[in-house]
C-alpha cells in the first residue's frame, strides 16, 4: 500500500500541472500511466476519455488555438506516442503549443530491447523532430525543470508541442520532496531594439503603397494591426491562422486572399509590406513564392524566419503587440487618408468572388448560408475538404481564434476532434465543424466524446461528395485515371445516430439555413449531412 502522506512522481506531476494553471487533459488511461490517473482526483483538472490518441492530440490542438493556452495530453508508451505523432507534427507545423506527457518503459531497460510492453527502440527520438523538444525524465526530480523548460517555450519562444516522457518507475517512485508548487514562468517575448524600431518606423512613414501581413503570432495583436493599418492607410492580408484579426466590416481588411490570384496581384503592388507573426510559407500562399516587388519588414518571435525565403529590409524580434505599439508611438499621429486603400480592397473582395469556378461558387453558397445562421461567438473547425480550402480565403471570421484549420501539415481527421477540445477551450461559443466524407472517416469515433462530454451546442457539418474529392479533380487535371477515390460510404445518418447525436439532412440551402439556425439552439452535438446534389 502507497503511504497516504507520500507523493509519487505521478501525483506530483499532476498537481504540478494544476499550478500550471492546467484545467483540461485529454487522452485514454492505460496500464502505463495508472500513476498519473492516480494524481487526477482532487487535482481540479478535468480528464476528457477520447476513443484514440490521434484524437487526444488534435483535441489538445483545437483547445489551444481557441484559449491560447497550451492543450495538454495524457498517453500511453509506444503506440501511444505513435499514434499521437501525427497531431503533434500538426500543432508543431502550425505553432501550437502543445504538452504531451507520455509513460516509457522502466528506466533500466531504456534502450536494451528486453522486449517489454510498449516497448520502443527510442522514443523520444520519434517525437524530437516534431516538438520544440522531447525529453526523458529520469528522476522525478527531473520533472519541475522540465515543465519549466516546456512553459518557457510557450511564453517566450515560437509556441510549439513539448513532449516529456517518464518512466514507469519514475511515476511510481515516492518523491523526496514535493515540488508541485514550484511554478517558474519566464517573461514574454519582449521588444526589439530601439535601432531597429526606429529604422521601421522611418521605413513605415516613408512607404507610399504599404501593406501588412499577418499570421497566427499577432492573435494577440487585433487592436495594435488594426491601428497600424488605418494610420498608414495600409490594407492588411492574413494568413489563414490570422482570420479574424479585422473586422469582416474593415473597410482595410483584404482577408486571407493571399492564396488566390487577385491577392498575388495586389500584394505585388506594395511598395513595403510589414509581416507580423506570420512564416510566409508555400501552404499560407498556395504558391512558393509571394510576388513581392517591395522592402520587407518582419515581426517575428523566431530568428530563423527573419533571412529565410524573403530576406528583411529590417527584423524585429519580438511580441507583436508590444513591437506594434512601439512602432506606433513613433509614427506621426495624423493617419493618412484610407480612401483609395480600402477602394483596393473592396475592389479585391468584388472580384474574388466574381471570379469563383463553378465548384467555388457552390461552396461559396454554402459559406454564405453558414454566415447567415452562425451565433456572432462560434468557432468553426475545419478539416482538408474542398469546402474548407474556399472557405480559407472566401469566408470572412468575425474575432480571431474562430476558424481553425491544419494548414502546415495538412492532416485529414483533424476537423471533428480540434471542434471538440475547442468546446473545452472556450464553453461558452457555439461551435462548427466543416468536414468531408473523407476526413470525417478518419476520427469519426470521437463522436462518442462528444456526446459523452458536451451539453452545449456543436454543430458536425458534413460535406459529402461521395469522393476523395480533391484528389480525385487533380488526377484528373493531370490525365491521370483516377483510382482509390470514390469510396462506398457508411449510412453517416445511421452512424450518428448511433452515437447519440440529432440527425438532419436538408435538401436545398435553404432547409440547409434552417438546420444550422435550429441546431445551434439545440445542446449537445447535432451532425447535418449535406449531399453534393442537395447544394446546387
Amino acid at each position: 500500500m502507497q503511504d497516504q502522506n507520500t507523493l509519487t512522481g505521478g501525483q506530483a506531476l499532476v498537481r504540478l500541472l494544476a499550478n500550471y494553471g492546467v484545467d483540461t487533459v485529454f487522452g485514454i488511461p492505460g496500464v502505463h500511466t495508472l500513476e498519473l490517473y492516480r494524481g487526477l482526483p482532487g487535482s481540479g483538472i478535468r480528464h476528457v476519455l477520447t476513443r484514440h490518441e490521434q484524437g487526444a492530440g488534435f483535441m489538445a490542438d483545437g483547445y489551444a488555438r481557441v484559449s491560447g493556452k497550451p492543450g495538454v495530453c495524457f498517453i500511453i508508451t509506444g503506440p501511444g506516442v505513435t499514434n499521437a505523432a501525427t497531431p503533434i507534427g500538426q500543432a508543431y507545423a502550425d505553432s501550437i503549443p502543445m504538452l504531451v506527457i507520455s509513460s516509457v518503459n522502466h528506466t533500466a531497460s531504456l534502450g536494451k530491447g528486453w522486449g517489454c510492453l510498449h516497448e520502443t527502440q527510442d522514443q523520444r527520438a520519434i517525437t524530437a523532430p516534431i516538438t520544440a523538444f522531447s525529453a526523458v525524465a529520469l528522476t522525478a526530480e527531473d520533472l519541475p525543470e522540465l515543465i519549466a523548460r516546456a512553459y518557457a517555450v510557450f511564453d517566450s519562444e515560437r509556441p510549439r508541442p513539448v513532449h516529456i516522457s517518464v518512466p514507469l518507475d519514475v511515476l511510481a517512485a515516492p518523491v523526496a520532496r514535493d515540488w508541485s508548487h514550484e511554478v517558474v514562468r519566464r517573461p514574454g517575448h519582449g521588444l526589439p531594439e530601439a535601432q531597429a524600431l526606429h529604422a521601421a518606423a522611418d521605413k513605415l512613414a516613408a512607404a507610399k503603397r504599404p501593406m501588412i501581413i499577418a499570421g497566427g503570432g499577432a492573435l494577440h495583436a487585433a487592436e495594435a494591426v488594426q491601428a497600424l493599418s488605418e494610420r498608414l492607410a495600409a490594407p492588411v492580408f492574413t494568413s489563414v491562422a490570422g482570420k479574424g484579426l479585422l473586422s469582416p466590416e474593415a473597410p482595410l481588411n483584404a482577408g486571407a486572399s493571399l492564396c488566390v490570384a487577385p491577392g498575388w496581384e495586389m500584394i505585388e503592388q506594395a511598395d513595403l509590406v510589414l509581416a507580423v507573426g506570420t512564416e510566409m510559407a508555400d501552404t499560407d500562399f498556395w504558391r512558393e513564392r509571394l510576388p513581392l516587388s517591395g522592402e520587407l519588414i518582419r515581426i517575428d518571435i523566431d530568428p530563423r524566419k527573419f533571412n529565410d525565403f524573403y530576406p528583411s529590409a529590417v527584423a524585429l524580434k519580438g511580441d507583436a503587440r508590444l513591437t506594434l505599439d512601439a512602432l506606433l508611438a513613433l509614427l506621426p499621429e495624423q493617419g493618412r487618408a484610407t480612401a483609395q486603400a480600402a477602394a483596393q480592397v473592396a475592389q479585391l473582395r468584388a472580384t474574388i468572388r466574381q471570379g469563383h469556378g463553378p465548384l467555388q461558387a457552390i461552396h461559396q453558397a454554402i459559406l454564405d448560408r453558414i454566415a447567415a445562421a452562425l451565433p456572432a461567438d462560434a468557432f468553426v473547425s475545419t478539416d482538408m475538404t474542398q469546402l474548407a480550402y474556399t472557405g480559407n480565403y472566401a469566408f470572412a471570421s468575425r474575432a480571431p481564434r474562430s476558424w481553425l484549420h491544419p494548414t502546415g501539415y495538412g492532416t485529414l481527421g483533424y476537423g471533428l476532434p480540434a471542434g471538440i477540445g475547442a468546446k473545452f477551450g472556450a464553453p461558452q461559443r457555439p461551435g462548427l465543424v466543416l468536414v468531408g466524407d473523407g476526413g470525417f472517416l478518419y476520427t469519426a469515433q470521437e463522436l462518442a466524446t462528444a456526446t459523452e462530454e458536451l451539453d452545449s451546442p456543436l454543430v458536425v457539418l458534413l460535406w459529402n461528395n461521395d469522393a476523395l474529392g480533391q484528389i480525385r479533380d487533380d488526377m484528373i487535371g493531370l490525365d491521370i485515371e483516377p483510382i482509390g477515390v470514390l469510396p462506398r460510404n457508411p449510412d453517416f445518418a445511421g452512424l450518428a445516430r448511433a452515437f447519440g447525436c440529432t440527425v438532419k439532412q436538408p435538401q436545398n440551402l435553404d432547409e440547409l439555413e434552417s438546420d444550422l439556425h435550429s441546431s445551434f439552439g439545440h445542446p449537445g452535438v447535432t451532425l447535418i449531412e449535406l449531399k453534393h446534389a442537395c447544394a446546387r
